[in-house]
């Protein structure tokens, strides 16, 4: 092996090397916060606010979780997000899909132009849409109602999942649905029967995104809800800062723990999907 040659294998396990030592790096900073809540959930209330911080305290202290739980009507709060998000996540599956397929596969008049005006509207921060939105349900009568926050979803489900949708349905050869409408197939069959089936990838993503969205959505519960019996749990666990008086920080992270648990355990198990869907919209614009 020449000189040069050495100096280049050195020299290139030298920037793999940084770049394994950066990732882990940026991994424990954000990974930090985490650990700290999870230890956290385990101490009495003195030891969180203790100076300087530690991960654990020992013993661990397991009944912040039992006691957490009763100290507010957490499984109400939980079955209130359940309710919302399962609703929202549906509406935008099914509608954004719905229109993904037109924008990709029907011949229609000004297609191109209406896809860049919808793309356009991701640029739009959504805080300049919330008083013309609050007026407009207020208007309805459906303000301290779950409807503000369902049944938007059902209303086209977003510019991003069209998008998604739409990369994806047009990778699809024409020829499947050529010999569908030969068959006699309309065009809701050949999107129903067809297309969905082979979007699975992007059907699991959509849902999996939308999920973790509205279970973790702050802004709007706060906006539209006043009844804490409606609360869903982004709203909840700012109750426990609060009750009787007084902040329980250990037992918001208790608290905090068991309603991340479901977002964790979803993400995982459908990791490879997410990543599949990525490469398979992003091969054919």
């Amino acid at each position: 092996m020449t000189k040069t040659a050495l100096h280049y294998k050195v020299r290139r396990f030298a920037f793999k090397a940084s770049l394994y030592v950066l990732a882990v790096a940026l991994s424990i900073s954000f990974l930090f916060p985490v650990v700290w809540a999870f230890g956290a959930s385990f101490k009495p209330l003195a030891e969180v606010y203790r100076f300087p911080p530690t991960f654990f305290h020992w013993p661990l202290r397991w009944q912040n979780y039992p006691e957490a739980l009763a100290k507010l009507p957490f499984a109400q709060f939980i079955a209130n997000t359940f309710v919302i998000t399962l609703g929202s996540m549906v509406g935008q599956v099914v509608s954004a899909s719905l229109v993904g397929y037109a924008f990709a596969r029907l011949r229609w008049k000004w297609r191109e132009f209406w896809f860049v005006c919808l793309l356009a509207t991701m640029m739009l921060p959504g805080q300049v849409l919330l008083i013309p939105h609050y007026l407009i349900f207020k208007n309805l009568g459906w303000v301290n109602t779950y409807k503000p926050l369902i049944v938007p979803s059902w209303l086209g489900g977003g510019a991003f999942f069209i998008f998604l949708f739409r990369q994806f349905f047009k990778g699809i050869p024409r020829e499947l649905e050529d010999a569908a409408r030969i068959d006699g197939a309309s065009e809701f069959q050949i999107y129903w029967r067809i297309f969905l089936p082979l979007a699975k990838p992007i059907l699991v993503t959509v849902a999996i995104m939308s999920f973790i969205g509205h279970w973790k959505e702050f802004m709007g519960p706060l906006i539209y809800l006043s009844d804490y019996e409606r609360y869903p749990i982004a709203l909840g666990l700012r109750m426990y800062q609060q009750v009787e008086g007084g902040s329980f920080v250990h037992y918001l992270m208790a608290a905090s723990v068991v309603a991340l648990f479901p977002l964790v355990l979803l993400f995982f198990l459908a990791q490879r999907y997410i990543t599949k869907a990525l490469l398979l919209t992003g091969s054919k614009a």
